[in-house]
């Protein structure tokens, strides 16, 4: 029972610092393409952020986590975090665009670091009650998804409560929605609500991001146990070549798996810029008002955050593969339905279903992504994650990029065909797993059947022949 309750402790502490700091980068993703408009500067900083977790992605995480651990890397990440709502405080580009890369620097060392660390406690409470690894990693992973997710409700309530108090909020004429939707095309400028919220409320909002995200680092700092601490002075004590432990996410890449896995990943990149960016630029800002993106968001995170508890909990009835087609139907219907829905102010809840529809969906690919992950590369945790953090992030990288230069409808199309061959590459990736994990255990029942043969005094093996005769059939 000791041992429980430390692991979970543990969890609880990632999973609030977690909720904390991203209450306010959330918050703040959430806004930028309606917050900072002038020439796409918000959707720009985005790109800049997944492309630095990238670059990060390709070298940092193995090293950051081998040298100092999990607990010290989350730390240190975390300011990087920070550092990005205090650019916010000077809106333009020098400030954004240089904490964007502090922040992407940051980001991929600290999404690694947390998901070896929940994979290494899931790991030691499955041994120490004697249960099944994948079954208790999934568990910690639908725990941390619960609380997690449910960021994007206290960060969009901040920033929906602070900015309904701007007098200068703008009544959208009725032919300005005739641009919104699917129908965008390329000009960015059109239509919608393009009044900018007053200045004062910004900061005030950006202060109070800037408040939890400090919080955040003071939590995880004091009451996080160290649980690889002592790994992580062996590995300083004992240093591997420079090269091998900065080469390793490459390295990485030599398995089939990870390689087959990469669409998959970078659909989780495309599905979630989808709802960030596009929906809320030209669904719920462009037809409501961005004093409306938060409410919106509430709604996703919300759904997200209960369906990631309840994904947990169910994976280990229903399997992965099929809450996995039952997130890629939910996806596929709400994005053919956006291809064709004109959004309009006299369908006002309308705006919520497809954040909560798509809250789900992505409680599922999240956890049993990460799970995933987990569970097929036990040995190799950090260079693992941080090719999982490095493809999601292209995955954001190029949808952010094209933002500003094709029609809705085009990424719209982009996007059911990266689900299509994400879905289909997993589906081998699973099939080849299940018939190497049937084949491992046939090969060790083989061996226990030719021991207890052989131990019955058989002469010239005779019965054991025939018991391996026998199971054969």
């Amino acid at each position: 029972m000791k041992g429980f309750t430390r692991n979970l402790k543990n969890i609880l502490v990632v999973s609030f610092g977690f909720l904390f700091l991203f209450t306010a980068y959330g918050g703040l993703q959430s806004l930028q393409s309606s917050l900072n408009t002038e020439d796409g500067m918000g959707v720009a900083s985005l790109s800049v952020i997944y492309a630095s977790i990238i670059l990060s992605s390709m070298f940092l995480p193995p090293i950051l986590i081998k040298n100092l651990g999990c607990k010290w890397t989350i730390v240190g990440s975390m300011f990087c975090y920070v550092s990005y709502s205090l650019g916010n405080f000077f809106p333009g580009w020098p400030a954004l665009m240089a904490t964007s890369v502090i922040l992407g620097l940051g980001g991929s060392p600290l999404w690694s670091a947390k998901c070896t660390y929940l994979t290494i406690s899931g790991n030691l409470q499955a041994r120490k009650d004697k249960k099944k690894e994948s079954d208790v990693i999934n568990q910690y992973f639908g725990i941390f998804f619960f609380i997690f997710q449910s960021s994007a409700v206290w960060g969009n309530l901040m920033s929906s409560l602070i900015f309904s108090q701007d007098s200068g909020v703008a009544n959208i004429p009725e032919e300005n929605f005739e641009y919104c939707g699917a129908n965008t095309c390329l000009d960015t400028n059109t239509g919608g609500n393009v009044t900018q919220p007053e200045q004062s409320l910004v900061q005030i909002l950006l202060g109070c991001y800037i408040g939890v995200g400090v919080f955040a680092i003071i939590l995880v700092a004091i009451f996080l146990d160290n649980i690889d601490g002592d790994d992580a002075r062996d590995f300083r004590d004992n240093r591997e070549p420079f090269f091998s432990t900065f080469l390793a996410t490459f390295k990485h890449l030599k398995d089939k798996r990870q390689v087959l896995l990469i669409p998959l990943t970078m659909y989780s990149g495309f599905e979630q810029s989808l709802l960030a960016g596009e929906y809320n630029r030209y669904y719920v800002t462009c037809a409501l008002g961005i004093h409306f993106v938060g409410y919106s968001m509430i709604c996703f995170g919300a759904a997200n955050s209960v369906a990631s508890f309840t994904v947990g909990k169910l994976a280990e009835y229903t399997g992965r593969v099929a809450l996995f087609m039952f997130a890629a139907v939910i996806n596929l219907s709400c994005t053919l339905a956006l291809l064709f829905w004109r959004p309009h102010p006299d369908l006002l809840p309308v705006f919520f279903v497809f954040p909560a529809l798509w809250g789900v969906a992505d409680a599922i690919w999240q956890t049993q992504t990460n799970a995933l992950y987990g569970t097929l590369f036990p040995d190799h945790k950090e260079a693992a994650f941080a090719n999982y953090r490095m493809w999601e992030s292209v995955g954001y990288v190029i949808a952010f990029a094209y933002s500003n230069f094709i029609c809705l409808y085009i990424k719209l199309y982009i996007l059911i065909a990266v689900l299509v061959v994400s879905m289909v590459l997993y589906c081998w990736v699973d099939y080849q797993e299940h018939k190497n994990s049937k084949a491992l255990r046939t090969q060790s029942d083989d061996a226990t059947l030719r021991k207890e043969g052989k131990g019955l005094g058989t002469e010239d093996g005779v019965t054991e022949r025939v018991i391996i005769a026998q199971t054969e059939l």
